[in-house]
């Protein structure tokens, strides 16, 4: 049995049961309808024994808060970089060839515990958690949030679209400068900016381009999806890509940069972060083989 917090009863007269009383001693525990819960699960005892909803406090008690099942995850020791932190939110570098989270023991969330300090804020989750996704092959800036109000508060940004996200590809050919794709995705209103930063010439596929991305919308897959239609696809996209196109290992996409409002400060942050190196080294080396072979 973990237990979370304890309390000790002080002395004095009391006409109050666990429910109503819980809430107010346990930073984790808001409301009481969390109160209710949490004694449905056995997640609170007292005297070493599971409380009940009907049990009355009287002093000396000592009441814990211990962590149910669903609340135990195993803590991946994953060692991330981590950006940005403090006892609202973090932002970490997630590394390529992990999920974010799912029915995965080898995923960045199950990571978070292992990298992230914990939040002495009275709504700390009971665990670091995702507020975006970015997919398994996908490297970059990952949003996470620490309380319950910053979760809610960023989701609210998310779906207002007052987050920014930015990301970087190299992709095959030679992208215009730059330009907007508008493309449907599943009866979807779908935009993508986009401006070309360089251009190699490489003897597979003529050109290769890296590109700066600025999704307008967030469907699922969507910078991936909209590069292969407009005919420039991600190098290493074993799902877009056409297979005369694929060129490498691994996908060759980053979510590069973000920009938000800070849930509780209200201040303005922005994050920008470094290319993977093989991004240079891939696009270099390709050069160079075009070069001696030309």
């Amino acid at each position: 049995m973990i237990v979370l917090e304890k309390h000790i009863v002080p002395t004095g007269n009391y006409h109050i049961r666990i429910q109503e009383y819980a809430g107010s001693v346990f930073k984790k525990l808001q409301s009481r309808s969390a109160v209710k819960k949490c004694i449905a699960k056995k997640g609170l005892y007292i005297n070493g024994q599971p409380a009940q909803t009907s049990d009355w406090i009287k002093e000396g008690q000592l009441i814990e808060l211990v962590a149910t099942e669903s609340q135990l995850k195993k803590v991946f020791q994953l060692n991330l970089e981590v950006i940005y932190e403090d006892d609202h939110l973090a932002l970490v570098n997630k590394p390529a060839g992990f999920p974010t989270n799912g029915n995965y023991f080898k995923t960045i969330e199950n990571a978070l515990p292992f990298n992230l300090k914990e939040s002495t804020l009275k709504d700390a989750l009971n665990h670091p958690t995702p507020v975006h996704r970015l997919d398994n092959p996908t490297s970059g800036i990952l949003m996470i949030a620490k309380t319950k109000a910053t979760q809610i508060h960023l989701h609210q940004q998310f779906e207002q679209k007052e987050i920014q996200k930015n990301y970087h590809a190299v992709v095959v050919g030679k992208l215009p400068k730059q330009g907007m794709i508008e493309f449907p995705i599943d009866g979807q209103t779908a935009l993508t900016g986009y401006k070309t930063i360089q251009q190699v010439p490489a003897l597979q596929n003529g050109y290769l381009s890296l590109v700066e991305l600025h999704p307008k919308t967030g469907r699922t897959h969507q910078l991936r999806i909209h590069l292969s239609e407009l005919g420039f696809p991600i190098v290493g996209d074993k799902q877009y890509a056409p297979d005369n196109v694929m060129m490498h290992k691994g996908l060759f996409l980053c979510a590069s940069a973000i920009e938000f409002t800070h849930p509780i400060s209200k201040e303005n942050i922005c994050f920008n972060i470094s290319l993977p190196n093989k991004f240079n080294s891939y696009l270099n080396r390709e050069h160079k083989r075009f070069t001696k072979h030309s």
